[in-house]
């Protein structure tokens, strides 16, 4: 029996229960049936949903992402980079693209990038101000590789630790106020050699030509850039000239090299050279900009490398133990530990953008503004009176005085809207996507700012080709600077120039001593100087020579 229940058992779960199979298929079946009584309900459901979901979120799915500023239709892979061989100089390419399309922005492809000029300050104002944070690195191009030596300094070198550290350095160190008290006796220094080298002129030229009226023709441009260039060696290096220099205070070969070197750098700098937007270029140099990067700043570091390297022996040997000048600065600045917190790289690449920030604008503004007044004598003879009213004959014009002489910086300030140094401000680089004015504006973009374009805007500017300190005058205080971007001086934000206190005394000195120590009027057989402004740059397309004659005492000239 045992074995019988044994079997049965195994039977029965060996062969499925018939009854519970029906059962089972029953179900499967019933299923289905329902699920077919219940699609079309479930598909209306379906259809209801996706029906309402496109009512209500329509808008988000039809909007778009704003458009690119407009601009001209880009080639394949290369954009417009062949208009940069074709459209020289590219600058005023981009000036009359604006013009053409009627906007004040725009984008322009060049290789992969992006390049946004802009015209108007509102704009300007939302790139600077509500985006700064975006729009604070820079570009790598060529030359500014070469000028910071790789990056090293604080203009040129694109959104890192090694801007924070160089700008915090200049900042807390080279332009702090104290600091700018510190080296104003060699800015004075510089200022009176001016006077006292055009003063030689004129006495030179009265006793060679023999008509002893103590006057002369003086080349300005000459004169007011090698001012600057004594000023920032003798801020820098303690020492006016390279070489043996002049008697009579006027620059040897060596400091007129220097000078026209660091112009020269100043000129390719952000120059729209080719390789600069498509790098594969570089290796060919088809524009020739680095060959002549290279060879003026060759110039520049024989003039100055066996300074640094004397120097920094001297302080090594305890030679020298006093701090004279911002060379000197440099090499003594210890971190935490006691160590050099900069490199001789560093201190060498740190130097030159120094100067050439120092020595452009300073005497570009000064030569125009000369220019402009000759040929405006009532302007000149404004700005005059209020240098002898409140300075007087008796001394020379100091830098304590500049912040009475409201007309003489207001003459200042509109040579620095009308006549900029350079077309544009150095490239804003956006470091994300980015909306602005309505535009999108993709990472990587290099935003100019054109100077040329917001100064002379006549949206903003009644008159704007004019010459008119007077529209500067309603302001309570005359200042160089422009915080509205309604032209650009010293730029603003994050990028934004920390030197304003320095070039602004710069600037105003200049042009104070040579309205205070001469008369100054046309040469002989001239009518009038000619402003035609340089195609390829923004000076003077023929440098300034005006006649110059004392108008002070002779003591008043230092020799």
């Amino acid at each position: 029996m045992m074995m019988g229940s044994s079997c049965n058992s195994t039977m029965s779960s060996s062969f499925p229960n018939p009854f519970l199979f029906l059962l089972s298929h029953n179900s499967e079946t019933l299923e289905l049936a329902s699920l077919h009584l219940h699609l079309p309900f479930i598909l209306l459901l379906l259809f209801l949903f996706f029906f309402s979901f496109l009512i209500l979120y329509k808008p988000l799915i039809t909007k778009q992402m704003p458009l690119l500023p407009p601009g001209p239709t880009p080639w394949p892979l290369v954009g417009n980079l062949p208009e940069l061989f074709t459209k020289k100089p590219v600058f005023r390419w981009i000036l009359g693209l604006l013009e053409e399309l009627n906007t004040e922005i725009a984008c322009i492809k060049l290789g992969n990038v992006h390049v946004i000029p802009v015209i108007s300050p509102e704009i300007a104002r939302e790139f600077l101000k509500k985006h700064d944070a975006v729009f604070a690195s820079r570009p790598i191009t060529m030359a500014s590789h070469h000028l910071s030596r790789g990056f090293l300094t604080t203009a040129l070198s694109p959104w890192g630790e090694q801007w924070k550290k160089m700008r915090r350095i200049i900042i807390s160190e080279v332009l702090k106020p104290e600091r700018h008290i510190w080296l104003l006796q060699k800015r004075t220094e510089e200022a009176d050699n001016l006077v006292r080298f055009i003063y030689n002129q004129c006495k030179f030229s009265s006793i060679t030509s023999h008509n002893f009226t103590d006057s002369s023709v003086v080349n300005v441009r000459n004169a007011v850039r090698q001012y600057t260039g004594n000023v920032v060696r003798k801020m820098m290096f303690s020492r006016r000239y390279f070489g043996e220099g002049r008697k009579d205070g006027g620059p040897g070969l060596e400091e007129e090299e220097h000078v026209n070197s660091l112009f020269t750098s100043l000129a390719y700098l952000y120059s729209f050279s080719p390789s600069d937007y498509l790098p594969c270029l570089r290796v060919f140099d088809l524009d020739g900009h680095e060959t002549k990067v290279k060879d003026a700043l060759s110039i520049i570091n024989k003039h100055h490398d066996p300074i640094v390297d004397e120097r920094i022996i001297q302080w090594r040997n305890g030679e020298k133990k006093e701090v004279e000048d911002i060379l000197d600065v440099f090499l003594t600045i210890s971190d935490t530990k006691g160590k050099p917190l900069l490199s001789v790289e560093e201190i060498k690449a740190q130097l030159i953008e120094l100067m050439i920030e120092i020595v452009d604008n300073p005497a570009h503004a000064a030569e125009w503004a000369m220019a402009e007044m000759i040929n405006q004598p009532e302007i000149m003879q404004k700005a005059v009176e209020e240098i002898d009213r409140l300075v007087g004959k008796d001394r020379l014009v100091q830098e304590s005085d500049i912040a009475q002489l409201k007309y003489v910086k207001a003459c200042a300030r509109e040579a620095l809207r009308l006549h900029p140094m350079a077309p544009f401000n150095v490239p804003h680089v956006s470091m994300a996507d980015a909306v602005v004015a309505g535009y999108f504006i993709p990472k990587g973009s290099h935003v100019l700012l054109s100077r040329v374009g917001l100064g002379r805007n006549p949206r903003v500017w009644e008159e704007p080709l004019k010459f008119k300190p007077e529209r500067h005058m309603n302001d309570e205080v005359v200042d160089l600077a422009e915080h509205e971007l309604r032209f650009i001086s010293f730029s603003t934000g994050r990028r934004g120039c920390p030197g304003t206190a320095l070039g602004t005394a710069l600037t105003v000195t200049l042009l104070a001593r040579l309205l205070q120590c001469f008369s100054w009027s046309v040469p002989p057989n001239q009518d009038q100087i000619d402003l035609t402004e340089s195609m390829n740059e923004l000076f003077l397309a023929k440098p300034l020579h005006a006649h110059a004659k004392p108008r002070l005492h002779a003591s008043m000239y230092g020799n």
